[in-house]
């Protein structure tokens, strides 16, 4: 068999995942939108912005209810954005806080690149601080986007006021199981990089400007939001969150922490995110009794624990009272 051969047998399976993992999360989300109450809104549209000399992103930037408010950063999860991310809590969010959240790399209209690396996800992050004049905020986290907060930590802790990490772990791969399925996402990415990032760079290419759709509800927004991040995306993001492991480090965080577990958490094991709050000093941890989609499924429950974490980090923050050296929340 030659490599070319090779090469198409893997493009056609690696098709057939992608688009067996299309259906799935889009008869997920058309679940969750019908579960949902009438008056959560639709957020704002956003905006693009050019992050100088890495590229265009989408950036949702919500004024808080002072120019004094403490500013918010939220990190999405996997093969979604920022907006279908925290769309259940922005409306609470605003009222307290400025809140910025935007679409990372290779997700939604995010950063097009030849790669998916989470150092790019956190320089990124830094640089959209940069140019809408932020100083520091305290960054949240979810699920993928708990990783990228953790690496923006590391790689610019003097921009964090703050860390809110939600459903999340500090590291991916743990279990032979584990180790086995990463493995094979790698060596299947070896083949498979190349022709996902033309995937995706097309897909970007062909999106309408988030200002110019015509929406007919909140499912409707929340099924065109899911549909902005190609699913070919979705192999290569893993196998870089497989590599992710923040254990060498993640001891010296300095700022204010809370991490809120999901005790049914079928996708993060609970018991990794139990971990990662007792690694980070002086961390509040909390638990929400749903599981790794309670910020939609579960969000009765889960929208309080949750409010109550960003208020307990930023009160610390801005009362100087962190584990180690004290930083304060400026917008």
């Amino acid at each position: 068999m030659t490599f070319q051969t090779i090469g198409r047998h893997t493009t056609r399976v690696g098709g057939k995942a992608v688009r067996f993992t299309g259906r799935v999360m889009l008869r997920t989300l058309r679940s969750a939108t019908e579960e949902l109450t009438p008056d959560v809104p639709i957020p704002p549209a956003g905006r693009a912005v050019e992050l100088p000399g890495r590229g265009t992103t989408h950036v949702l930037d919500i004024p808080g209810p002072t120019a004094e408010a403490p500013t918010l950063l939220l990190m999405h999860g996997i093969a979604t954005t920022g907006p279908l991310t925290w769309f259940t809590v922005l409306e609470e969010l605003q009222q307290h806080y400025r809140v910025v959240t935007f679409d990372q790399r290779w997700h939604g209209r995010g950063i097009r690149s030849d790669k998916f690396l989470l150092d790019d996800c956190a320089d990124d992050a830094a640089a959209v601080l940069d140019v809408l004049g932020i100083d520091k905020a305290v960054v949240v986290g979810y699920s993928m986007g708990g990783a990228s907060a953790q690496v923006m930590w590391q790689r610019h802790p003097e921009r964090i006021a703050g860390l809110v990490l939600c459903s999340t772990a500090g590291h991916w791969e743990g279990h032979l199981g584990e180790r086995v399925f990463f493995q094979s996402l790698r060596a299947l990415n070896v083949l498979l990089l190349q022709i996902a990032a033309a995937k995706v760079a097309r897909q970007g290419e062909a999106l309408v400007p988030a200002e110019e759709l015509a929406l007919e509800g909140l499912r409707d927004w929340a099924l065109t939001e899911l549909r902005t991040t190609s699913l070919w995306a979705f192999p290569v993001v893993m196998a870089e969150l497989g590599r992710f492991d923040s254990a060498a480090w993640i001891g010296d965080i300095d700022v204010p922490a809370a991490v809120l577990v999901t005790a049914k958490d079928h996708a993060i094991p609970t018991e990794r995110q139990r971990q990662l709050g007792a690694a980070i000093p002086g961390a509040i941890v909390r638990e929400a009794p749903g599981g790794h989609t309670s910020l939609i499924f579960d969000l009765p429950r889960w929208k309080p624990l949750f409010l109550e974490l960003v208020d307990e980090v930023v009160a610390q923050a801005t009362e100087g009272t962190s584990p180690r050296s004290p930083r304060a929340v400026n917008g």
